[in-house]
């Protein structure tokens, strides 16, 4: 491994009620505050109401950004600098998923800044020394925003999604309360299982073969979606499922199991062409991508690696061919993502035609110079090509 540092600021504040935890570190730094949520789920299941019975109780004003997306757009991210700029914000809660925590971030990173945001997030780092304080209250387990520098934003005229990352970033505190996970229909949770596995896949296949603990906690990850993810998608209130996802989606994010590690990753790359030019579900055009990038890859270099995945995760017998372990492993991936209700082909998705693809290729042609197996547009067009 190579030499790191690695710091977990985010205060986690785990089960039920905890939400009222959070209000006396909202208060230290702030009085006012912009609340940003997507749509009228968190009114069903009771984080709305919670999240302003907190703030009123330990005196803090807000205003609201609601209506955030899934792929968060950069019109949501201006209209929050607005709000917080006219009513004198001092600092965020995101109340959702990821997509209403990344947006909160990119709104975080901008408010001081005399720039455009845009520009900012193409940067890939805020262009301002004074960064708000971010808080979160989650509502799905999938992006692990809640606990890293991260955050994804789309713009959809530009055909764009990528990535602003930045220390300041990492929310302050977060809550995790699975209860507030319960109205997550059966195709979000699936795709947020998806996203979290997509996400330890790309820190578990790396090239250096000295992270025995790293992979070992990337495996308990894995194990962990297979086996209480079915669980969640078919009892929504099942709390131990619901309780375990949430905390496992952060700690294969948030540096743990990539810390030392030299990891490029491959399969998001791909998914972010996807969602700029289709406005896919992130999480289902995962679910898509990986196997057919692992097939893709599967060689002599590579077999090693998935025949111990196969043994390891899918508990497939040790004496056989190091690729008929690697095979059964990659169709046993395949075959998950299909069993919790996922698309398996881009046209399960709504995309008809492949006449973007080339496009699509040729924008990531040198993003992956650090990634297990380094990827060309020849590569991406042939991926692209096998999972329609």
């Amino acid at each position: 491994m190579y030499n790191f540092a690695l710091q977990m600021p985010t205060k986690l504040y785990f089960g039920k009620g905890q939400v009222f935890e959070m209000g006396k570190d909202i208060a230290a730094c702030a009085k006012k505050v912009l609340m940003v949520y997507g749509g009228g789920s968190i009114k069903r299941n009771g984080a709305y109401d919670d999240a302003c019975k907190m703030l009123e109780e330990n005196g803090i004003q807000w205003c609201e950004l609601s209506g955030v997306r899934s792929n968060p757009r950069i019109e949501s991210v201006y209209e929050g600098i607005r709000l917080c700029r006219e009513n004198g914000l001092e600092a965020i809660l995101a109340v959702g998923g990821g997509s209403s925590i990344d947006c909160s971030k990119a709104i975080a990173a901008n408010v001081h800044y005399d720039g455009d945001a845009w520009d900012a997030i193409m940067k890939h780092a805020p262009q301002t020394d004074k960064v708000l304080p971010v808080f979160t209250v989650i509502t799905l387990a999938a992006t692990g925003s809640e606990m890293n520098r991260n955050a994804v934003i789309s713009n959809l005229e530009l055909n764009i999604k990528t990535a602003i990352m930045d220390d300041r970033l990492t929310p302050v505190a977060t809550v995790m309360d699975p209860t507030y996970s319960y109205s997550v229909n059966a195709f979000y949770t699936a795709a947020g299982i998806a996203d979290i596995m997509s996400h330890t896949f790309e820190n578990y296949f790396s090239k250096e073969t000295d992270a025995y603990a790293h992979d070992r906690l990337a495996e308990a990850g894995l194990l962990t979606c297979i086996q209480q993810g079915p669980v969640a998608v078919k009892e929504p209130e099942n709390y131990a499922a619901r309780a375990a996802l949430m905390y496992i989606s952060p700690w294969v994010i948030n540096g743990l199991t990539r810390a030392g590690k030299s990891c490029g990753w491959s399969c998001h790359p791909i998914e972010h062409e996807l969602s700029a030019y289709y406005d896919v579900c992130h999480g289902a055009g995962l679910a898509i991508v990986t196997p057919a990038w692992m097939r893709h890859i599967l060689s002599d270099a590579t077999v090693d690696k998935f025949a111990e995945y196969g043994v390891n995760v899918w508990r497939i017998d040790p004496s056989l061919d190091r690729y008929e372990i690697a095979n059964r492993a990659i169709d046993c991936t395949e075959e998950f993502f299909r069993s919790i209700g996922l698309p398996m082909t881009l046209r399960e998705l709504g995309i008809t035609e492949k006449d973007k693809f080339e496009e699509m290729a040729q924008n990531i042609d040198n993003a992956f110079g650090n990634a297990y197996v380094v990827l060309h547009k020849e590569d991406v067009l042939q991926i692209l090509e096998a999972c329609f």
